[in-house]
């Protein structure tokens, strides 16, 4: 395996035995090196392949200017993901994102800059397993960097694998956990009853919500093909139905995206669930 380009001291790029651009790194690995020379496999640490030339390419950009310790930490804190939630699938761009994420929030403790998570409460309720894996990266970076990180930072972590799920941008993520909070806030005002957070019901429809969300912020919301059996639902659940339609017309007004008939029957099935008794 040749050096393609030295990023760093410690980071080089080359190129796997399909001729795929990968990322390699390693402490002192691109030291005194020069493009076309052997890359000593001793020293290699980690090889990030992504899914595309472009994409390795950001990584290097990121990567060149960050310490090892820190794009180390990051990458623990990934596997310690996937070993933790094996069926639960992440784009690679979680990488890049997470990588640059706790770099900064690293300089910003640093600095004596705390930020708020505004969304901390729903992000702890919608995305559990990703808030869990928030407080594990708070524990990680402590331990290897002594550095103490507030409860806020965790729920934004919980935040990039969310995204990394999704495959959806930050800024969208955060939409999809906003749009979730408001068709929340209002089922329980149209039935003026607080949902059992607890039954299995509000799971599935909180799952539910999570992947309509993000087909509605990013314009991919389901078209119906059976217009028959979403009469049969209008009809069948009327209040439910009703309450269907003013999630619509916010989503609509908020965000100018229509919602079609199959998106409204599953909606409507969804509330019907969660509130029966």
């Amino acid at each position: 395996m040749k050096i393609e380009k030295v990023i760093n001291n410690n980071i080089v790029s080359s190129f796997d035995e399909k001729g795929r651009e990968i990322v390699v790194m390693g402490r002192g690995i691109g030291f005194g090196a020069k493009p076309g020379a052997e890359i000593d496999k001793s020293r290699i640490e980690k090889i990030f392949k992504m899914d595309s030339n472009e994409e390795s390419e950001r990584l290097q950009s990121l990567f060149a200017d960050i310490p090892i310790e820190r794009i180390k930490i990051a990458d623990e804190i990934i596997l310690c993901w996937k070993e933790s939630f094996p069926d639960k699938k992440i784009s690679k761009n979680i990488y890049m994102t997470l990588t640059d994420h706790i770099n900064f929030a690293i300089d910003r403790a640093i600095e004596g800059m705390n930020f708020k998570n505004p969304l901390l409460w729903e992000i702890k309720r919608f995305y559990p397993d990703e808030y869990v894996m928030g407080k594990k990266a708070l524990e990680i970076i402590e331990k290897r960097l002594g550095i103490s990180l507030p409860e806020d930072e965790a729920a934004s972590i919980a935040m990039h694998f969310a995204n990394a799920g999704f495959g959806t941008e930050m800024p969208e993520a955060m939409d999809i956990t906003k749009l979730i909070q408001n068709v929340l806030k209002i089922i329980r005002y149209n039935y003026n009853v607080e949902i059992d957070e607890d039954s299995i019901n509000y799971e599935r429809f909180i799952t539910h919500l999570k992947f309509f969300a993000q087909r509605i912020v990013t314009n991919r919301a389901n078209s119906c093909e059976d217009p028959a059996f979403h009469e049969m639902i209008k009809e069948r659940y009327k209040n439910e139905y009703k309450c269907a339609e003013k999630i619509k017309k916010y989503i609509e007004a908020e965000y100018k995206i229509k919602v079609p008939d199959e998106e409204m029957i599953y909606l409507t099935v969804h509330i019907k669930r969660i509130t029966t008794k």
